[in-house]
């Protein structure tokens, strides 16, 4: 009997064994197949040239094909909804600009995915947005541009990506502090907002460093002043707008999600991939192109920061009534 009570213990001791070998030899094998990033922009859009860029890298790295395959449509929620139903393998992972994570469940009433099923991997980076105007606007500078608001309410228009978009929830922000009256001309993205800017058809709009810095420096807009808390070394004669409305502040950002389930280790994992990427010289030096802050933090500090993210733009959202259908 004690014989047989050994033998059988033995045999499932193996057997576990084996399969924790299994198992582990399985992570060590991580990626065996191509890894495919969904983004929720259009091809050259700067999310997209971020992955783009991420993508070569971790290629190169883990000796497997890394894709990027654009989605975009509904605010990011197409792509969402591929992630939320795509394997938690780590094979297919969401590389995505706020709205999927935290501002769309607050514009919408109904999505077809629960954004706080998605597991956070890592904020990637954070970006530099500036407050930019058509040069013929009578404000050189954010104390002229508040003055010259203030004695046209509800006469200069601004331009954003879409309704809901963070530049657009950022401008409601700036409006309410300064106490101005603006009115909100929404885009299909960022180029055709641009398009209208340049060509007068609207007066400002909030947009990154990375896209708007080659414009200002050839004089076809104008910065008014920067988002960021203080001045940027790309623009350091332009003012931080908190330097004339005091506690104003706005950071964009890009991150990386995983499918519903993903388990921590491979989380982990995963979020130590990217921070090496961003790590790597060659990379940093095309994220300052992109006037992009690298972060790669863990999933544990991507999910805090999400719902910090979350909690403030639900209360700009409700503040100024926002909603889509």
């Amino acid at each position: 009997m004690c014989s047989r009570i050994h033998r059988r213990n033995f045999i499932f001791g193996t057997a576990a064994m084996a399969a924790s070998l299994g198992a582990a030899k399985a992570d060590v094998a991580f990626p065996a197949q191509l890894v495919k990033f969904i983004v929720p922009v259009p091809p050259g859009a700067q999310l997209d040239a971020v992955a783009r860029v991420l993508a070569e890298s971790l290629s190169a790295k883990w000796g497997q094909a890394v894709i990027v395959e654009d989605r975009p449509g509904a605010a990011g929620n197409l792509a969402a909804e591929i992630i939320a139903k795509s394997a938690p393998d780590g094979y297919t992972l969401f590389v995505t600009h706020p709205g999927p994570l935290v501002t769309n469940q607050w514009l919408y009433p109904k999505l077809g995915f629960d954004p706080k099923s998605l597991v956070p991997i890592t904020v990637l980076v954070k970006l530099s947005p500036v407050l930019v105007a058509r040069t013929s606007l009578p404000a050189r500078n954010v104390p002229e541009f508040l003055a010259y608001a203030k004695a046209n309410p509800n006469k200069i228009t601004y331009g954003s990506p879409g309704v809901g978009s963070t530049p657009h929830l950022a401008m409601e922000e700036l409006a309410h502090a300064a106490g101005l009256h603006l009115v909100h001309v929404p885009y299909q993205g960022v180029a055709p907002a641009q398009r209208d800017l340049l060509g007068g058809h609207i007066d400002i709009m909030i947009d990154m460093v990375g896209n708007a810095l080659g414009q200002i420096r050839d004089g076809k807009i104008r910065a008014l002043g920067v988002t960021t808390k203080t001045r940027l070394p790309e623009l350091k004669d332009i003012a931080a707008i908190s330097e004339t409305v005091p506690g104003f502040a706005f950071r964009d950002w890009f991150a990386v999600a995983a499918p519903p389930q993903t388990p921590p280790a491979l989380a982990d994992r995963l979020s130590g991939a990217f921070a090496m990427a961003l790590q790597q010289q060659n990379v940093r030096q095309r994220m300052y192109e992109f006037a992009a802050l690298p972060v790669g933090n863990s999933p544990a500090e991507a999910a805090a920061f999400f719902r910090q993210e979350s909690d403030r733009w639900r209360s700009t959202i409700e503040t100024a009534s926002i909603r889509l259908d």
